[in-house]
Parts: structure tokens; C-alpha cells; sequence
């Protein structure tokens, strides 16, 4: 089974995403802001990552080009909210392998990591 990680400053996000993702894969770690999401990446080396752009202390396309250049493999998923378009073509050229749009659709979520394993 896959093992996931989840990157949001909202607890209620997260839960929302564990739900979706738990029903496929295994959710090995949370974080609640960027830093955070280095050093549990770091720790448990999931096969994907679930990163919200917008955080306080460290947001998440720091995070993401801290992660990309330690580690050039991962996948992580950028979450946005709608409106922050120009956002997620910059995480998507720093690379990020693909994006999910809050409100969430369970089915996109889970095409949007599955994707990821084709």
C-alpha cells in the first residue's frame, strides 16, 4: 500500500483529505506547515505528498522546492483554492506533479494520486 502525506495549516483539511485518502492508502504523517512537512518527509519518506500553498511560517512552495531538491523524485500534489491559477503553474514548474482544487472532489483526489503511480 502507498504511504501518503498530508500538509495543511487548516486541521479541518486534513481530515477531510484523510478521509478521501485513507479509503486507498496509508496516511504515514501530517504537517501543518512547510517546515514541518520537510522534517516528516524526512522521517517516513512517503510515496506522495498532499501540500496546501498557503501556510504560515513556511508555505508550501518553499516547502516544495526544498523538497524537490533533496529529494528530485517526490510526488507531491499542490492543494489550492480556486483563484490561485498563476500559483499552481509556478508549483507545477518547480515540480510538482499535479494539483487539487479545495472544495474538494473525492474522485479528483484520488485520480490526482493514482495519476502519480501510472
Amino acid at each position: 500500500m502507498k504511504k501518503g502525506m498530508i500538509v495543511d495549516d487548516a486541521a479541518v483539511m486534513r481530515m477531510r483529505l484523510r478521509d478521501i485518502l485513507s479509503t486507498r492508502f496509508s496516511i504515514v504523517a501530517e504537517a501543518e506547515n512547510g517546515k514541518q512537512a520537510i522534517e516528516e518527509y524526512q522521517k517516513y519518506n512517503p510515496d506522495f505528498v498532499t501540500m496546501d500553498i498557503s501556510m504560515a511560517e513556511m508555505n508550501g512552495m518553499e516547502a516544495l522546492k526544498g523538497l524537490i531538491h533533496d529529494f528530485p523524485d517526490a510526488n507531491i500534489v499542490m492543494v489550492s483554492a480556486v483563484g490561485q491559477k498563476a500559483l499552481v503553474f509556478e508549483a507545477l514548474n518547480n515540480g510538482a506533479k499535479d494539483f487539487i482544487i479545495k472544495p474538494f472532489e473525492a474522485e479528483r483526489v484520488l485520480m490526482a494520486i493514482d495519476r502519480l503511480f501510472e
